[in-house]
């Protein structure tokens, strides 16, 4: 268990200078001890109290780093169980899985498969995020093998999978330098998985029998010095799955240490259409990967659809960058349309503009992401804001004339943009459906 907040006030140094952004150190120290502060905000704590209050100033879920460069994933720094208490920091990495079985044209062929499964959603790339290359054969020559074949083609990280040292230390001589993550350490080989993750500096997944097994395995891996953990209680059948991991979560919430590190599920279920309700809990609830046995884009769109809505920060609508968008290649004389930066407002004008087969620019205000009413009433769409955008955005340069389309709903923006811009405002539709008809109707 972690410190409780007045422990924590007891080694802060009272001095209620607010410099950490909290009215009093008693604050503060309650904000630590909920995981929803870092001690470093607190410029005048002591080295002996940032030392006794390392633990308790980390997130109950420790931060875990798999594979380099741009694609390297960052799991845990999880500080809460439910979404709308804060947000979830790292979307869980769905992960392909790749048996050692297959011929080496297959492998690659599979590995080439999960490269292409990315997919556009509101302007947004998204894609699957690891491979994990299985020892189904029991031979260690053809997993390190197949290991190679699908480092050599993969643009995602590897989790190499299998209990057996020898097999693990054969592939880890040709990936090792990627930092893959390795499993499963288990009672009958943490010492030697243990040292294959030291010596590489990976993440080492840890499987038990059940939660207790679990936290025992994990308490002496910790034991041996390495702390880069991912966990498995070892359950498959789902209901089991839920359970647990929703236990682990809830442990390490309340300070837990053996099941502070973020979880792995599996995905056995043979039904395809089972496999995805499947993996759909267990990116729910609170899988930080997940291992599915498919390459079907039907299959893997929806997982993606999902982990998109519950990884998004729920205080912080998507939004488009503020800057001249060109629509069906206009020229000089094409209309100026004027919105948000709210993504979906953007993508609803961008289609129906092309809809209207007339090109024409979009030039979107930066709102914080919020839609057109919301950002009028909110005075973040403001004829004002509208103005700096004309100004500074570039689109004089682009267009020959001083005409802006604004949408129907703020139509009482126009008198005042008219005024203080010098740009004739055209009020717009209401709906952007309406956009097709209203440039056959109103632009010359």
């Amino acid at each position: 268990m972690g410190l409780t907040g007045l422990e924590i006030f007891k080694q802060l140094p009272k001095t209620n200078c607010k410099e950490c952004g909290q009215p009093t150190c008693l604050a503060f120290a309650m904000q630590l001890a909920a995981g929803k502060a870092s001690l470093d905000t607190c410029p005048h704590v002591s080295d002996a109290a940032k030392e006794n209050l390392g633990a308790a100033s980390a997130p109950p879920v420790a931060l875990v780093r798999i594979g380099t460069g741009e694609r390297a994933i960052e799991l845990g720094n999880e500080t809460v169980l439910f979404r709308h208490d804060k947000r979830f920091e790292h979307p869980c990495a769905i992960t392909i899985q790749v048996d050692d079985t297959l011929a080496a044209d297959a492998v690659e062929a599979r590995v080439r498969a999960a490269n292409e499964l990315i997919f556009d959603r509101v302007g947004q790339m998204h894609g699957v995020n690891m491979i994990c290359v299985c020892n189904a054969s029991g031979d260690a020559a053809k997993f390190a093998a197949a290991v190679k074949v699908a480092a050599a083609g993969s643009i995602y990280p590897l989790m190499l999978n299998t209990e057996d040292v020898a097999a693990m230390e054969a592939a880890l001589v040709s990936v090792g330098a990627k930092r893959p993550l390795i499993y499963p350490a288990t009672n009958a080989n943490c010492e030697g998985m243990v040292a294959l993750a030291r010596k590489y500096d990976t993440a080492l997944g840890v499987k038990g029998e059940n939660l207790n097994d679990l936290a025992a395995l994990v308490e002496k891996i910790t034991g041996m010095g390495h702390k880069q953990l991912v966990l498995d209680s070892g359950a498959r059948d789902l209901g089991t799955v839920l359970a647990d991991q929703t236990q682990m979560r809830r442990q390490a919430l309340k300070r837990f240490r053996p099941f502070g590190y973020p979880t792995v599920g599996f995905v056995t279920n043979p039904d395809p259409v089972q496999a995805v309700a499947d993996a759909s809990v267990m990116i729910a609830k609170y899988a930080a990967v997940v291992v599915i046995n498919t390459v079907d884009p039907a299959d893997v769109l929806p997982l993606l659809t999902l982990r998109l809505n519950i990884y998004t920060d729920p205080q912080k609508p998507i939004a488009v960058e503020s800057k001249i968008y060109e629509i069906l290649n206009p020229g000089a004389d094409a209309p100026v349309y004027v919105t948000t930066n709210f993504s979906l407002t953007y993508f609803c004008v961008a289609g129906d503009i092309e809809s209207s087969r007339t090109p024409g620019y979009i030039l979107p205000v930066d709102t914080d992401g919020i839609s057109v009413l919301t950002g009028w009433a909110a005075g973040k769409f403001t004829p004002e804001a509208i103005k700096k955008m004309l100004e500074e955005s570039g689109i004089t340069d682009k267009v020959s004339h001083r005409k802006c389309i604004i949408p129907g709903g703020v139509a009482v923006l126009s008198g005042k943009l008219n005024e203080i811009s010098g740009w004739e405002v055209m009020v717009g539709p209401r709906e952007s459906s309406g956009i097709p008809s209203f440039i056959k109707q109103r632009w010359a």
